[in-house]
């Protein structure tokens, strides 16, 4: 990448794209253009087509997703794949169209087959079903990879692919209806512990900053007992989702917007698609654990004292998505930030917040 590029990083405002502006800052580049979804509509064709032959960037990180947990993905499993198809095409087919010089496009590991060989390879796209809760969002993604693959392919456009773990960070989304599992279980007891301790203006705080209910600085304290109540969360226990045995890996955010930097420097559609013969670079630690052991580890920051218990009767999704990272190593990438440092630096952020 050259510095005195023009770089466009769609979805800058999220955590992901906020990353890697954080990143490429640090790496020493200037030149951003930066639109929020008020200011450009992705969806739209028209609008996307207009800002890309105005602008001319030279190069693009296609950050901007419709994205949720497992219960946000599927209830709104059409808005799913419809808003990220439309997001996909628009940006890479105008990319092409105004002669973007690299384009890398993210992804996510539940792109893969529901039972697929653990720890996964790049090489196991499409060899299997899918996880049927988030099937829709896995549609979209693997568009997008194969779209990346077969515009290098026909036109030679040097678009490539990357498939993060699950990830976390600053900026995370907190909504208890559509966060993903670290972040709900980081707010779950943090609210419990709060509820515990009998910190009614602190939890009142909370619930405005982060609303789950119509919530004011009114709100009684039989209110918010109510309102968490509907969410598991009492005096005595929280309660999560699952059984608790499934298995997972977890990437800071910071670890992963560097990688992305890495690869955009290092790694060309040639290399990817003809000397490694793969479609996308999974970007992850290679290290997963049970939600369980998570749960356990994110109450040891939080500091809760009450109980965890499981609620059997909501989806767990796949039973274990571990990455194959040694491509990524291969191309000269470790991530740094052990998973208790990172959740320990993510909770001492949301309290500031909050």
């Amino acid at each position: 990448m050259d510095h005195n590029g023009l770089i466009y990083i769609a979805g800058h405002n999220g955590m992901v794209g906020s990353a890697l502006l954080k990143a490429l800052k640090n790496k020493g580049y200037s030149r951003f253009i930066l639109r929020s979804f008020d200011e450009l509509d992705l969806t739209n064709q028209q609008a996307t087509s207009d800002f890309f032959r105005l602008h001319k960037p030279d190069y693009v990180f296609l950050a901007a997703a419709k994205v949720g947990g497992i219960l946000a993905n599927d209830t709104y499993r059409a808005q799913f794949i419809y808003e990220n198809l439309m997001i996909q095409n628009n940006v890479i087919h105008a990319a092409h169209q105004n002669q973007v010089k690299k384009l890398l496009f993210l992804g996510s590991s539940c792109i893969y087959p529901k039972f697929a060989e653990q720890p996964i390879k790049e090489n196991s796209l499409l060899t299997g079903i899918l996880e049927p809760t988030n099937e829709p969002y896995a549609i979209a993604k693997i568009a997008g990879i194969k779209m990346c693959e077969n515009y290098f392919r026909q036109y030679g456009s040097d678009f490539i692919s990357v498939m993060p773990t699950n990830l976390y960070g600053e900026n995370d989304n907190y909504d208890l209806e559509k966060s993903h599992v670290l972040p709900a279980l980081i707010r779950k007891m943090h609210l419990g512990k709060l509820l515990n301790e009998q910190k009614w203006e602190e939890l009142r705080h909370d619930l405005a900053q982060n609303p789950i209910e119509k919530v004011d600085h009114t709100a009684t304290e039989a209110d918010i007992i109510t309102i968490l109540k509907k969410y598991g969360i009492t005096e005595e226990s929280v309660t999560l989702w699952g059984t608790g045995k499934i298995y997972r890996e977890f990437l800071h955010v910071q670890d992963m917007a560097s990688a992305c930097v890495h690869i955009m420097e290092h790694v060309s559609g040639e290399q990817l698609y003809n000397q490694f013969q793969e479609t996308h670079i999974n970007i992850g630690t290679g290290i997963d654990l049970t939600i369980h052991d998570l749960a356990l580890l994110v109450q040891k920051i939080v500091q809760y004292h009450g109980n965890l218990l499981w609620d059997h009767t909501k989806p767990d999704g796949t039973y274990k998505k571990q990455l194959d990272v040694s491509l990524l190593k291969t191309l000269g990438y470790t991530p740094s930030i052990s998973l208790e440092k990172g959740i320990d630096d993510v909770y001492l952020n949301y309290q500031k917040k909050v």
